[in-house]
């Protein structure tokens, strides 16, 4: 079978279409056709070698991809043959809070091999079955970027109508939350350096977008729009360079879901703020299996439609990451495999 690998050297010039022996599943194990995978920056970190340099090489890299069920090992319940899923990130983490044991060596992409594979081998624990409505790019879009939006709009704060929901620029993660704040009830209001991609998330339903590039200050008219107020919740992916300004926007005792560090992980950072306006900062891991199911009722009540931006060929899996990197995308990208 084909598949990608990390061979030799971290570095987007040492992604490598190769052939590994087709595997098959074992007791519990269930054996995956993957027909797409989607690309998360923690993919870009990981090939750069930045995630984890002590990594172990060959890695099939990509946490997220979708597929069929081929073929499934003894006492395996969960899932037949012919159902269409996703794996799960952590492979550990079936439900309740995240362990250092739940966590720990589970993840895909990193320290185990990824989705980026014509079929791979999952333990029937690690598999969740998606929305019949998505296609297998949707489908794979799913794992982090969609469950780490909805951890932060549904699994640590219960977002209810009439909320505002501050989403900070128009990647995957950013736009999940737009469309799940939107069908929560809240409003949302979105930040980007480019005025195409506001409009694209106003088609989306967001009441107003920011262009950051044009206006430094964009804490000042996000609390022009609350009326002073400030937002219920802000999806926070920037980092340090975006936190004091997110905390500028953010209502007294409401949430900053932490959630990337696109600017930088380290920075000097005034608390005051967050201890005088009793705000709560609260760090989004992705989210358990249980999350994940609960994630695709919604969806598939809802008949939501994940964005996707562009889908690449497995052979052109580096302009894929390329692509990426440069921050082109809307939404997400995505590979088709088969």
């Amino acid at each position: 079978m084909k598949v990608v690998e990390i061979r030799d050297a971290f570095g987007f010039e040492h992604l490598t279409v190769c052939e590994r022996p087709d595997p098959a599943p074992g007791p519990w194990q269930v054996l995956i056709d993957v027909k797409a995978a989607s690309l998360n920056y923690r993919d870009l970190l990981t090939i750069q070698g930045f995630y984890n340099p002590k990594q172990k090489l060959p890695l099939i890299p990509c946490s997220d991809g979708a597929g069929v069920v081929a073929a499934i090992g003894d006492g395996v319940t969960r899932v037949k043959v012919g159902d269409r899923v996703a794996g799960c990130f952590a492979q550990g983490w079936i439900a309740g809070p995240p362990t250092r044991e739940k966590l720990l060596n589970t993840t895909l992409g990193g320290p185990l091999d990824g989705m980026l594979a014509e079929q791979v081998v999952l333990h029937e624990d690690g598999v969740v079955k998606v929305p019949e409505h998505l296609s297998h790019e949707e489908a794979a879009t799913l794992p982090c970027a969609a469950l780490t939006a909805w951890s932060a709009l549904a699994r640590h704060v219960q977002t209810k109508p009439g909320d505002v929901v501050l989403v900070l620029g128009t990647g995957g993660v950013s736009i999940f939350a737009l469309q799940f704040a939107r069908m929560m009830g809240a409003s949302v209001i979105v930040t980007s350096s480019s005025d195409e991609k506001l409009a694209r998330a106003k088609q989306l339903g967001a009441a107003h977008g920011i262009n950051y590039s044009t206006t430094a200050n964009w804490s000042k008219p996000v609390r022009e729009l609350t009326a002073g107020d400030g937002v219920d919740h802000v999806i926070e992916v920037g980092g340090t360079g975006t936190l004091t300004q997110s905390m500028r926007c953010v209502k007294m005792g409401g949430t900053i879901s932490l959630i990337g560090v696109l600017s930088g992980p380290e920075a000097p950072l005034n608390l005051t703020p967050v201890l005088m306006q009793d705000i709560r900062v609260q760090g989004v891991i992705v989210g358990p299996r249980e999350t994940f199911d609960e994630m695709n009722r919604a969806i598939a009540a809802h008949q939501l439609k994940p964005v996707v931006d562009r889908v690449f060929p497995l052979a052109d899996i580096h302009a894929a990451v390329e692509y990426m990197a440069a921050g082109k995308h809307f939404g997400k990208v995505c590979v088709k495999i088969a």
